[in-house]
């Protein structure tokens, strides 16, 4: 068997416009990350280490969306230098909580907050990686669960699916022993349309879920909708919920849209 055989796969991972909370997710997982960190070479990480090593990589990670020119320019590099490129997280997925955006006037925007507009060069729409480069796989949350990034980094080196849940919250709920608060409590959670992973943290505390995970696998959201109607909720509440850290998730922007027009 010759060095090259024996070499280990080189892992990046690359910053776009995001709080950086899903990078720490992974190095949040200390222990975890330990179990494959002896099968992989992290060579290019800047938010972990000073060195960084240049491409090509085997596995590319990627978190946040895709906001200037110069974004659009850099995730076509970075997809020719990875023969997988993973997306991370709301912003890299969904646009995040900045595509908030792309309902309104971005330039006027830039007039009102900055002294000097002319320097600020931006795209109109706060958009997902896989609206500029192919995928192969990506990663809900906002942020992420790091047991889930942990699940797909080995899936990913062993070469079969990873064993992420496409089902909803609903089901977390469930197995938590958790009460449903929509029909108990009346209380308004986007839980049914959203994909689980997090734990059902907020329904457990009697919060209604924000979709953070973003659209589950088929989500039904006008019977959602017409329930929060039910509930109390007006249509431009509803819209707003959907218009969370997953606005521009196209089931999510569908449904908002949706109950703007009604």
């Amino acid at each position: 068997m010759n060095s090259k055989s024996k070499s280990k796969p080189r892992v990046a991972v690359f910053k776009f416009a995001s709080c950086d909370g899903c990078q720490l997710s992974l190095l949040d997982a200390e222990d975890e990350l330990l179990a494959v960190t002896g099968a992989i070479d992290i060579v290019n990480f800047p938010e972990a280490s000073r060195t960084m090593l240049k491409g090509p990589y085997d596995i590319g990670i990627v978190e946040g969306s895709i906001l200037t020119h110069h974004d659009s320019d850099r995730i076509q590099q970075v997809r020719r230098q990875c023969k997988v490129l993973v997306t991370i997280g709301a912003c890299a997925t969904a646009g995040g909580i900045q595509a908030l955006r792309n309902w309104q006037d971005v330039d006027e925007f830039i007039k009102v907050v900055y002294a000097t507009p002319q320097y600020v060069s931006t795209l109109k729409h706060s958009m997902p990686i896989a609206e500029h480069v192919p995928v192969d796989f990506e990663l809900r949350g906002c942020p992420i669960n790091k047991y889930q990034l942990i699940e797909l980094i080995s899936a990913t080196l062993a070469g079969r699916k990873p064993n992420i849940p496409t089902y909803s919250v609903c089901i977390e709920c469930k197995r938590r022993g958790s009460v449903c608060i929509a029909v108990a409590q009346g209380v308004a959670c986007l839980g049914p349309v959203t994909q689980a992973g997090c734990g059902a943290i907020c329904p457990a505390f009697s919060r209604g879920c924000y979709g953070c995970f973003g659209p589950m696998e088929s989500p039904n959201t006008q019977s959602l909708t017409n329930q929060l109607r039910i509930l109390g909720q007006s249509d431009s509440e509803i819209s707003r919920a959907y218009r969370g850290f997953n606005a521009w998730a196209w089931q999510f922007r569908k449904a908002s849209e949706e109950c703007r027009r009604s």
